[in-house]
């Protein structure tokens, strides 16, 4: 439904630019974050066959899913709740995606991204960290987008009643010192580096 159906013709971003973005950034030294289900990881285009490949949700049945459909790498498993302090003893890595995660965490985009600040402490010197989210304001959104929104914020399957760009930007510049953000449809495609002095 959302790979298919919603991202096309609703968020107005197929599923087809959330995948060339990962594969932009994607290492061989690799965190997911909200696997969801592993369509990234089973898609990307790794460069090594054996590479460190690690999971990360607070929901242990879409780890388990996500795990046996990329069981070829191997992918070690966190179960944790990203909204707190990481608290695995975790070798850095070199790039951690987070996609289609921050409009499902409650809050809005600076309560929301305390998230970035857990993820810099399992990041190396001049790693990437990539996401993709919706966002309700300052984007355009049909009609039909607004009230997809509206329902899933009223379900509590969404919490973006509050998430703007600026808001995001904001978060961003102040945890990286390099920020790269494209809008695609109504969705927010971006990276950030701590860049090694």
């Amino acid at each position: 439904m959302v790979l298919g159906i919603s991202n096309r013709w609703l968020w107005k971003c197929p599923t087809a630019c959330l995948l060339a973005h990962y594969n932009s950034h994607a290492s061989d030294n690799h965190l997911d974050v909200g696997v969801g289900s592993g369509y990234c990881l089973n898609h990307c285009q790794l460069q090594s066959q054996q590479p460190r490949l690690a999971m990360m949700d607070m929901n242990n049945d879409s780890l388990s899913y996500s795990s046996r459909r990329v069981a070829r790498y191997q992918p070690r498993r966190y179960q944790q709740n990203i909204l707190q302090p990481i608290d695995h003893d975790i070798a850095k890595f070199d790039s951690i995606a987070v996609n289609y995660l921050l409009h499902c965490l409650p809050g809005n985009s600076p309560s929301k991204t305390v998230v970035f600040e857990h993820l810099k402490n399992v990041m190396k010197p001049d790693a990437t960290l990539f996401c993709s989210t919706l966002l309700q304001g300052y984007v355009p959104r049909s009609t039909s987008a607004q009230q997809l929104m509206n329902l899933y914020n009223r379900k509590g399957i969404f919490s973006i009643q509050r998430d703007y760009l600026k808001g995001l930007e904001a978060s961003l510049e102040t945890r990286f010192e390099s920020v790269q953000i494209k809008i695609v449809g109504c969705v927010a495609l971006f990276s950030a580096q701590c860049v090694s002095r």
